[in-house]
C-alpha cells in the first residue's frame, strides 16, 4: 500500500479476498493470514490481501468466528463522528422513501444493510429499541445513540428514550454480557407504549416483547392479508400478539380465530383487539399450533376458508434445517388439509437458514401430499425498512406466499 495508514493491518487469504471483492462484509477467523500492528478488540483495522490491495477497513472481534466486520471500503473515509452522523441520516432518509411517510414505527437501522454491522435500531413511535451485537457497534454506541436520537428530532420525530434490549445468548459469542434497560439517563417512566401501523393500534412492551417488542418486518405483508379478507372465516396461527387477525379483522373478515401457544401474547392480542373495538370478531386461543391443527382435521369440518401461518425461526442454525423442514411441513399440509377448494392460504418463514429453494420445495411438496393445487397470489418478503443487500445473503430472510386452493 503507497499510502500509509493508522489502524493495524490484517492479511487475508486469496479466498477471504474473493469473499470481499464479491462484497460481502465479513471477514472470518480462517481467512486471517496474520497481523500487523497492536490492536484491541473492537477496533478498526485494514483488511489487505497477500498481495497488499486494500480490502476494507472494519470492526475487529477476536471472540467471534467473523473476525473482521467491514464498514468501508473507501481508504479516505475517516471513521469520526461526522462519518456516522452522515451514514445515520443517509438511513432514515432511505426510510423516509420507501415508507412513504408510514414512520410511526419502523427499523431504523438494520445491521449491515445500513453499514451499522451488528446494530438494530426499531422506532416505535417515540421509543427508540436497540440491539447491539458486535463488540465494535457496543464500543461506538455512547457516540451513535446521541446521533440517532439528534438526526430524528431534527427532522421532526421526537425520541423520549432508547431501551437496549441486548437479552440475546449471540451477544456471548462476542464476548459480550447479556442484559437490557435505558440507554442513558433521560427516558419515560414506562416500557408500554402504543403504536398505530396499517390503521390498527397496537400496545407494544419494548421490555419483556420478543425481539425488540413487535415484529416490523411484516407491516405490508399484513396489508397484503387485510385485502383479501373481506368476507373470510379466518384462522391466524402463531398470533403472537394479534397482528395478523386485527389486519384481516379490519379488513372486513366474517370472523377471525387467532391462536398462539404463549398465553402472555394471547392475553396482549386481546387487548389490542379491545383497543381497536375488534372483541365481538375475533376469539383467541392459548394453544399449541402442532397440536391444534391435527384435532381441527380429525373433526372433518372445514370452518375457515383463509389459514395464515406465520411460525416463529424454525431453525437458527444450518444443523437443524431438514428437522425445520419436517416441521414446516407439517404445519403446512395440515392447514391446506383444513381449507375447501377456494380457499386461500398465507404462509411464512422467517429463517434465513430456510432459504427459498427449500421453503418453496416444501410448499410443494405439502401441496402435493394435500391433494391439492396451489395458485399464487403474491410471492413477498420483509418491509423494505429491512433492505435486503444482494451481497449479503443473510439480509435477506423472510419469505411470505399468498395463494388460493384450487
Amino acid at each position: 500500500m503507497k499510502v500509509q495508514r493508522k489502524f493495524p493491518k490484517f492479511i487475508i487469504t486469496a479466498k477471504g479476498t474473493r469473499w470481499v471483492e464479491q462484497g460481502h462484509p465479513w471477514i472470518y477467523e480462517a481467512e486471517v493470514i496474520r497481523c500487523e500492528g497492536n490492536f484491541e478488540n473492537g477496533c478498526l483495522v485494514d483488511a489487505v490481501s497477500e498481495k497488499g490491495k486494500y480490502l476494507g477497513t472494519g470492526f475487529l472481534s477476536l471472540n467471534s468466528k467473523i473476525r473482521i466486520r467491514l464498514i468501508s471500503r473507501n481508504a479516505n473515509d475517516k471513521f469520526d463522528e461526522a462519518f456516522w452522523r452522515r451514514r445515520i441520516v443517509y438511513a432514515w432518509d432511505y426510510r423516509k422513501t420507501v415508507m412513504a411517510g408510514d414512520l410511526n414505527c419502523c427499523r431504523v437501522i438494520f445491521g449491515e444493510a445500513d453499514g451499522f454491522p451488528g446494530l438494530t435500531v426499531d422506532k416505535f413511535s417515540d421509543i427508540l429499541v436497540a440491539q447491539t451485537l458486535s463488540v465494535g457497534m457496543e464500543k461506538l454506541k455512547p457516540m451513535l445513540f446521541p446521533l440517532i436520537i439528534e438526526a430524528l428530532r431534527a427532522d421532526g420525530h421526537e425520541i423520549s428514550g432508547i431501551f437496549e434490549r441486548n437479552d440475546v445468548k449471540i451477544r456471548e459469542l462476542e464476548g459480550l454480557t447479556q442484559g437490557k434497560g435505558w440507554f442513558g439517563n433521560t427516558h419515560p417512566d414506562s416500557c408500554v407504549t402504543e403504536i398505530c401501523e396499517n390503521g390498527v393500534y397496537y400496545s407494544v412492551d419494548v421490555e419483556n416483547g420478543q425481539k425488540t417488542g413487535f415484529f416490523l418486518d411484516q407491516k405490508y405483508n399484513r396489508l397484503a392479508v387485510a385485502r383479501l379478507a373481506k368476507g373470510k372465516r379466518v384462522l391466524d396461527c402463531f398470533t403472537h400478539t394479534g397482528s395478523f387477525a386485527l389486519n384481516a379483522a379490519m379488513g372486513g373478515a366474517e370472523h377471525v380465530t387467532a391462536v398462539d401457544v404463549s398465553e402472555s401474547a394471547i392475553e396482549m392480542a386481546r387487548k389490542n383487539a379491545e383497543r381497536n373495538g375488534l372483541s365481538g370478531r375475533i376469539d383467541f386461543i392459548a394453544a399449541n399450533v402442532f397440536d391444534l391443527l391435527p384435532e381441527l382435521e380429525a373433526k372433518e369440518k372445514k370452518p375457515f376458508d383463509f389459514i395464515i401461518l406465520d411460525p416463529p425461526a424454525f431453525t437458527k442454525s444450518r444443523k437443524t434445517v431438514h428437522s425445520a423442514e419436517r416441521g414446516y411441513k407439517e404445519i403446512n399440509l395440515r392447514a391446506l388439509r383444513l381449507l375447501p377448494r377456494g380457499g386461500y392460504f398465507a404462509t411464512a418463514s422467517c429463517s434465513h437458514f430456510m432459504p427459498s429453494e427449500l421453503f418453496v420445495k416444501m410448499l410443494r411438496s405439502a401441496a402435493l401430499d394435500a391433494g391439492v393445487e396451489l395458485r399464487q397470489i403474491e410471492a413477498r418478503q420483509q418491509s423494505p425498512d429491512h433492505p435486503i443487500l444482494w451481497n449479503v445473503p443473510e439480509t435477506d430472510y423472510l419469505k411470505f406466499y399468498i395463494f388460493q386452493v384450487v
